[in-house]
C-alpha cells in the first residue's frame, strides 16, 4: 500500500522541522526566552522588560529575566508534532488528503490479510500430522498468546499518542529510545523483507507442486529434494524480479490487488470450512497405498496390491525381494475420512521423527527405520522434527499484527480502532487456526496429513482436496493471496528502512532516506531485493520461516518490554486510551517471546540477537543524540533513585564491592592540574566500574572567587575529557586547604553512591613548604582513615603510563599488611586495562621469625587460585635482626634537625640545604643486613618515618630545589654545620622508638628495591599516621615513607579502609 507509512499534515499550515521538533521538547526554559528575541532587539528588551511585565507579575520580575512567560512558552511547542515527515518534492503537487478508514476496512481486513499466509495452506496440515491434534493445539495457542499479549502491550503503547510510519519502530524508539528503536526497527524490517521471500518461494511450490509440476527444468523433484529447491531458486528469482517491477512502477496496483488477495484468502478459508463438513463421512476422491503400516508413493491406485507386476518391479530387483515387502501386505487406504469416522483419535499423539525416517502408522521401529538404506517408494521425513522446530515454521503464520498501527495516520480514530481491530482480528485468526486444527485432526488420515507435499496422492494439495466446490478455489485463492502477502512485504519494507534513515540514527542508511521524483523509495527497494533474493536462495520455506519468525519475535518482545517498563516507571506522560493491559501481561509475553526463540532454534536466534546488538551498541557508539522522552531515560531516573535507595540500606557485600573513587587534584597558581596522570590513573581503574568524583580546593572566600572557581571547575572537566575519566567534577572554596579536603571527603557523594576510595598525590616538595604541606597530606590521611575509606597515593605519578600506552613487565605487590585485600583487588582492576594488560602480577610477602616460609608460600598460592587471580609468589626472609650505626646516625639527625636549625637559626632554603648536607654526610656509611620483627608493633611506625627522606633524594617534582642544591651544599659545607652535625651526635642519643621505625623503613626499601627494582609498578602498605599531632612526629612519619621508597620510580602506597573488598566466594 502506498501509503503506508504516510504522515498527516498538521492542521496548521507551518509544520515545525522534525530535529527543531525534537528540540523544542528538550530546551532549557531560558534558552527558548532567548529565541523569542531577534538579536538586534535584545538590548531594548533589556530596558523595556519591566514596563512588559504583567503588573500581576511583577512579584516574578527576576523569574521572567531568564525563564519564559507561560505563553510564550506554549507558543514554542503549540505546532510540535511528534511524527515522521513524509519525503517531500518542491515541484510535486500537493498530496489528497487521505481517505479517513473506519476499524474494518483501516484496522481489521488488512489485519487479517496479513496473518493469513502461505503456511496455512501448505503447512498446517503437516503440522497437525506430524505433531498431533494436542501438540499442534499448544503449538498454535503458544503463537496465538504471543501475538495476543504483544497486541495489548501495542493498543496502550500505540493509544499513548499519535503512532505515524513505521508501527513497532516508531512505538519502540519512543518508548525505550533510539538505540532499542534502530535496532528494532531494522530487526522488522529484516523479517518483513525475509516474510516477502518466504511469501515468493510459497507462492512457487503452490505452482510446481500441485498446479504444474511439469515446469520443472531439473527433472522429477518427487523424487530429488535438491532438484525441487533449485527450482524454487529458479522460479522465485524470475517471481521476485516481477514483483520487484510491479512494486517499483505501480504502487497503486498493489494496493488495488490486496483487495483481490484479501478476497481469495476469505473465500478460501469458506471453503475449506464447508468442504470440512461436506465431507463429514469421508469422500471416495483420495486413497493412499501403503506397505504394512508405511506410505508410499507414485504407485497408481489401481496397482496397489502386492501381485501386481507394478509393484513387484520395484521391491523385487533383479528377483530379490525386500523383507519388508514380503512381511507385509498392500493395502488401500482413504485419506479423507470424515468428522464422523473418528479419525480424530488416531491423530491425538505426535509422530515426531528424523530425518530419513519413513512415514508410518505407529512408533515401530521396524516400520519407521531405514534399516537397508533403500527408500523404493516409501515416503521418507525429510528434516528432523519437534515440537520446538513445529512452532518456529508455523509462528509466521500468526504475525502480521502490525498492518493497523501502520495505518494510524488513514485512521478516523486510530485511539479507537487500532485496538479493537487488531484484537478482533487476532481473535478471528486465533479462531480459525485452533479450529482448524482439530477439524484437520478429525478428517484426514494420519500419513496423509503427515504426507508434506502430497506425494501419496499424485502430488495434490491436501487442504485444496478437502474444500467445496473444488480444489482449484483454494489452489488460485493461496497463489494469488500469497502472491498478495508477497506484494505488501516488498512495498512496506522499503518504507519502514526510509523512516529509519530518515530519523538519523543510524549514519549508514542515510543514502535511503532519499525518495524519487515520484516520492517512492528506490534505492531503499532495491536493498530490499537484494536481501529477500538472499531469502529465496535458501529455497526452503521449512527454512526461511524459523529464521524469520526470529525477528518477529525480537520486534514482539520488544513492544512488550517498552509497555513494561512505561508501566512500571509510572511516568506522568503514560496515559494510554487503551485501560485492559497490564505489566505482568507484557513480561508474560516478553517471556513467552524469548523462549518460542530459544526452543525453536538458538542458532537463529543467537543471530537476531547478535544483530539486535551489533546495531544497539552502533548507534550508541555513534551517539544518537534525539530527545524522544523515551521511557529509557525515565528509567535511568527511576532505577537510579531506587538503586540509591535501596544501597543506603547497608554497607555493600564483599562480592559487590568497588571502588568508587575520590581523586583530590591539586591545582597550581593558572588553576591547572598540577599532575594530569593522576586522571589516567584513575581511568586505568575504571574497570571496577565504579564512581569517579575529581575534586580540587581552592583557597580563599567563596563569594569573591566564585567565578575563579567555575573556570577551575571547567579546566578540571576538560582534563577528566581529555583522559577519558567518566564522571563528576567539583571545586571547593575553603578558608583552609587541609579543612576544605576533610569537608569534601566526609560530605560527597550521595546515599550508598559515596566514594569509598580516595587518590591523593604525594606533596613532593614538603620539605621546602615546611609543616604545612605534611600537615595538609598527614591531616587528609588521617580524615580519609576516619571514614572508613581506602587511601591510594601514587609516589612518582609523572612516570607512570599514558592510558593509550601499552606496558609489559612485573606488578609488584608487597603485601605486609592484610587490611581487606585492596592490594589484591588493585592490580587486578589495572590488568583489565589494555595499558597493564600484558603485565605479570608477582606478590611478595615478609616471613617473620617463627613463620614456616615454605607452608607460607603454599598457603598464598592457594589463596590465589581461589581467588582466581594468576601471579607469582615469593616469601622473602631477613634473618639479620641487627640494627645498622647507619640507622641510628640517620634517627639521630631526624630527630635533632629542628632543635639544630632552631639553633643555627637558618632560614627555610637553607633548612633544606642541611638537612641534605647531613643525609649525605652518612648516606654512605655502611650498612649491615637486620631482620625486621614485625610481632614488635613499633616496627610498623618505623616503616613510616624514613619513606620521607628517600623521596626527597630520588623526588621527581622537577621545583624541588635539594635535588639540585644538595650535591653543591654537600661540598661546601662549613664548618659550624660540621660542629653542630657531630655536637648532636656525641650529646644526644636517638629515641629507641624512631629507630626501630628508620630500621623497619631502611630494610624494607633494601629488600622491594632488590627485588623490584626494574618493576613497572611496587604496590604496598601504606603505614598509618602517628596518632600525637605534633609536628616532629608528622615530620619524622614523612621521613619514613620517604626511605621506605627510596630508588623507585613508580610506587603506588596503598591503605584498606578497614572493610573485606574480595572474596574466594562465588
Amino acid at each position: 500500500m502506498p501509503d503506508r507509512f504516510q504522515v498527516t499534515k498538521a492542521d496548521e499550515d507551518t509544520v515545525l522541522d522534525y530535529h527543531q521538533d525534537e528540540s523544542a521538547s528538550g530546551k532549557l526554559l531560558g534558552d527558548i526566552h532567548d529565541e523569542t528575541l531577534d538579536s538586534g532587539d535584545i538590548h531594548r528588551a533589556e530596558e523595556n522588560q519591566k514596563s512588559n511585565i504583567d503588573p500581576n507579575l511583577y512579584l516574578y520580575d527576576d523569574d521572567l529575566a531568564t525563564r519564559p512567560h507561560i505563553s510564550t512558552f506554549i507558543s514554542s511547542i503549540a505546532n510540535y508534532e511528534n511524527t515522521i515527515p513524509a519525503a517531500t518534492d518542491p515541484d510535486a503537487k500537493p498530496p489528497q488528503p487521505s481517505a479517513r478508514m473506519g476499524t474494518l476496512i483501516g484496522v481489521f481486513l488488512p489485519c487479517i490479510q496479513n496473518i493469513f499466509g502461505v503456511i496455512l495452506f501448505i503447512r498446517l496440515t503437516w503440522v497437525v500430522g506430524t505433531a498431533g491434534a494436542v501438540c499442534g493445539f499448544l503449538i498454535v495457542l503458544t503463537c496465538c498468546c504471543v501475538t495476543m499479549l504483544t497486541a495489548i502491550s501495542m493498543s496502550a503503547i500505540a493509544t499513548n499518542g499519535v503512532v505515524p510510519a513505521g508501527g513497532s519502530y516508531f512505538m519502540i524508539s519512543r518508548s525505550l529510545g533510539p538505540e532499542f528503536g534502530g535496532a528494532v526497527g531494522m530487526l522488522f524490517y529484516t523479517g518483513t523483507t525475509l516474510a516477502a521471500a518466504m511469501y515468493i518461494v510459497g507462492a512457487v511450490e503452490i505452482v510446481l507442486t500441485y498446479m504444474a509440476p511439469w515446469a520443472s527444468i531439473f527433472g522429477d523433484f518427487t523424487k530429488d529434494a535438491d532438484a525441487m529447491y533449485n527450482n524454487f531458486r529458479v522460479y522465485g528469482t524470475v517471481l521476485l524480479i516481477f514483483m520487484g517491477l510491479i512494486v517499483f512502477v505501480g504502487v497503486k496496483f498493489v494496493n488495488k490487488f490486496a483487495t483481490v488477495a484479501l478476497a481469495c484468502v476469505i473465500l478460501s478459508i469458506i471453503a475449506v470450512y464447508v468442504g470440512i463438513f461436506d465431507n463429514i463421512h469421508g469422500n471416495e476422491k483420495l486413497y493412499m497405498c501403503v506397505l504394512g503400516k508405511r506410505l508410499l508413493k507414485d504407485i497408481p491406485i489401481d496397482n496397489c496390491t502386492k501381485d501386481d507386476s507394478f509393484m513387484r518391479d520395484i521391491y523385487c530387483p533383479n528377483n530379490k525381494c525386500d523383507d519388508y515387502y514380503l512381511n507385509n501386505n498392500v493395502s488401500k487406504v482413504k485419506g479423507i475420512k470424515g468428522l464422523a469416522s473418528g479419525v480424530f483419535y488416531d491423530n491425538v499423539w505426535p509422530s515426531f521423527l528424523e530425518k530419513g525416517q519413513f512415514i508410518s502408522y505407529g512408533h515401530d521401529s521396524i516400520d519407521i527405520e531405514n534399516i537397508d538404506n533403500e527408500s523404493y517408494n516409501q515416503i521418507m521425513a525429510d528434516i528432523t522434527t519437534t515440537f520446538t522446530l513445529l512452532i518456529g515454521i508455523f509462528f509466521p503464520s500468526v504475525t502480521g499484527i502490525m498492518a493497523g498501527s501502520n495505518r494510524s495516520g488513514d485512521l478516523a480514530d486510530a485511539q479507537k480502532s487500532i485496538p479493537i481491530g487488531t484484537i478482533c482480528a487476532i481473535l478471528t485468526t486465533s479462531t480459525v487456526y485452533l479450529s482448524s486444527v482439530l477439524f484437520f485432526a478429525g478428517t484426514v488420515d494420519n500419513l496423509l496429513l503427515r504426507d508434506k507435499f502430497g506425494q501419496s496422492i499424485g502430488g495434490k494439495l491436501v487442504v485444496a482436496n478437502i474444500a467445496w466446490p473444488n480444489q482449484w478455489v483454494i489452489l488460485i485463492g493461496s497463489f494469488l493471496s500469497t502472491l498478495g502477502a508477497g506484494l505488501q512485504s516488498l512495498t512496506g519494507a522499503p518504507r519502514l528502512l526510509q523512516a529509519i534513515a530518515r530519523d538519523e540514527i543510524i549514519p549508514f542508511l542515510a543514502p535511503f532516506a532519499k525518495s524519487s521524483k515520484r516520492g517512492e523509495p528506490t534505492r531503499a527497494l532495491l536493498l530490499t531485493i537484494v536481501i529477500c533474493q538472499c531469502g529465496i536462495l535458501l529455497g526452503n520455506v521449512d527454512l526461511l520461516a524459523p529464521l524469520l519468525s526470529m525477528f518477529f519475535l525480537m520486534c514482539y518482545g520488544f513492544v512488550n518490554l517498552a509497555c513494561a517498563v512505561q508501566t512500571l516507571l509510572r511516568t506522568p506522560n503514560w496515559r494510554p486510551r487503551f485501560k485492559f493491559y497490564h505489566w505482568s501481561l507484557s513480561l508474560i509475553g516478553l517471556t513467552l517471546c524469548i523462549s518460542v526463540m530459544i526452543m525453536t532454534s538458538w542458532y537463529f536466534a543467537l543471530i537476531a540477537m547478535g544483530m539486535a546488538i551489533v546495531i544497539y551498541k552502533y548507534i550508541e557508539y555513534r551517539g544518537a543524540e534525539k530527545e524522544w522522552g523515551d521511557g529509557i531515560r525515565g528509567m535511568a531516573l527511576t532505577a537510579a533513585r531506587f538503586s540509591l535507595l535501596r544501597l543506603e540500606e547497608g554497607p555493600p557485600h564483599t562480592k559487590n564491592w568497588r571502588p568508587q573513587i575520590l581523586v583530590l587534584s591539586k591545582l597550581n597558581d593558572n588553576l591547572l592540574p598540577k599532575y594530569r596522570k593522576i586522571f589516567s590513573f584513575a581511568t586505568q581503574l575504571k574497570a571496577g566500574k565504579g564512581l569517579t568524583i575529581c575534586v580540587s580546593v581552592l583557597k580563599g572566600d567563596h563569594t569573591k572567587i566564585a567565578n575563579k572557581a567555575v573556570d577551575a571547575k571547567s579546566t578540571l572537566r576538560k582534563y577528566m575529557t581529555d583522559e577519558k575519566v567518566k564522571g563528576f567534577c567539583d571545586i571547593l572554596v575553603a578558608q583552609q586547604i587541609g579543612e576544605g579536603l576533610s569537608s569534601v571527603i566526609q560530605t560527597i557523594g550521595l546515599g550508598g553512591m559515596k566514594p569509598n576510595t580516595v587518590i591523593i598525590g604525594w606533596p613532593y616538595s614538603w620539605r621546602q613548604e615546611g609543616r604545612n604541606s605534611w600537615r595538609t597530606f598527614i591531616q587528609t590521611v588521617r580524615t580519609v582513615a576516619a571514614c572508613h575509606m581506602a587511601l591510594m597515593v601514587p609516589k612518582g605519578i609523572n612516570f607512570y603510563p599514558e592510558s593509550n600506552h601499552k606496558i609489559g613487565g612485573n606488578i609488584d605487590i608487597w603485601w605486609i599488611v592484610h587490611d581487606g585485600g585492596l592490594l589484591m583487588l588493585l592490580p587486578f582492576l589495572l590488568k583489565q586495562h589494555r595499558t597493564w594488560r600484558n603485565c605479570k602480577l608477582r606478590i611478595f610477602t615478609v616471613a617473620q621469625i617463627e613463620d614456616n616460609s615454605i607452608q607460607m608460600k603454599k598457603d598464598l598460592k592457594t589463596f590465589l587460585y581461589h581467588l582466581r587471580i594468576e601471579a607469582d609468589v615469593e616469601v622473602v626472609e631477613m634473618n639479620n635482626s641487627d640494627i645498622s650505626a647507619y640507622t641510628y646516625e640517620r634517627t639521630l639527625m631526624m630527630e635533632q634537625r629542628n632543635q639544630m636549625l632552631r639553633a643555627l637559626g637558618l632560614n627555610k632554603k637553607e633548612n633544606s640545604k642541611v638537612v641534605q648536607t647531613i643525609v649525605d654526610h652518612h648516606y654512605d656509611a655502611t650498612r649491615t643486613a637486620s631482620k625486621v620483627r614485625f610481632a614488635d608493633p613499633t616496627i610498623e611506625e618505623t616503616q613510616n618515618h624514613e619513606s620521607h627522606n628517600d623521596e626527597k633524594r630520588n623526588s621527581i617534582d622537577s621545583d624541588a630545589p635539594e635535588e639540585t642544591d644538595a650535591p653543591e651544599t654537600t661540598s661546601s659545607k662549613d664548618e659550624s654545620t660540621e660542629k653542630a652535625d657531630s655536637k648532636f651526635k656525641s650529646n644526644v642519643k636517638p629515641d629507641e622508638f624512631n629507630v626501630r621505625r628508620m630500621h623497619t623503613a631502611i630494610k624494607l626499601n633494601e629488600v622491594i628495591v632488590e627485588k623490584s627494582q626494574d618493576a613497572q609498578l611496587v604496590i604496598m602498605n601504606l603505614p598509618g599516621p602517628p596518632r600525637e599531632v605534633r609536628a616532629e612526629r608528622e615530620s619524622n612519619y614523612m621521613e619514613f615513607l620517604e626511605v621506605l621508597t627510596e630508588g623507585l620510580e613508580k610506587v603506588l602506597m596503598v591503605r584498606g579502609g578497614g572493610r573485606e573488598v574480595i572474596t574466594i566466594y562465588s
